[in-house]
C-alpha cells in the first residue's frame, strides 16, 4: 500500500501536553478501527504548529476520509515516491 505523509496545521500544536496528545491519539485510533485495515497510522511528528503524520493507506481519499472523520485537518496529504537514508549514498 501506498505510503503518505499527512502535513496538519495546528496552531500551538508544540505546546499541547501529554494529556491532549494522548486524546488526540486515542481519537484518531477510534476511527482507524472503524475504518478498518485498509488505513494504518505509523507515526506522527509534533512540531511548533503543526503536526506531520505517516500513514499507509490504499489511497488519498481515504486519509482524508479519516481526517474528516475525526476532525483532524488534512492542509496537505503527499504521497511518498521513494524513502532515502544515509545508507542511500553507499
Amino acid at each position: 500500500m501506498p505510503k503518505y505523509v499527512i502535513e496538519r496545521e495546528i496552531p500551538g500544536a508544540g505546546k499541547l501536553s501529554s494529556q491532549e496528545l494522548q486524546a488526540i491519539s486515542q481519537k484518531s485510533c477510534g476511527v482507524l478501527n472503524k475504518m478498518g485495515p485498509q488505513i494504518q497510522w505509523l507515526q506522527s511528528y509534533v512540531t511548533g504548529d503543526k503536526i506531520y503524520c505517516v500513514y499507509i493507506a490504499a489511497n488519498e481519499e481515504l486519509v482524508r476520509e479519516h481526517a474528516q472523520q475525526g476532525g483532524f485537518p488534512a492542509n496537505r496529504v503527499s504521497e511518498v515516491t521513494s524513502i532515502i537514508d544515509p545508507t542511500t549514498a553507499e
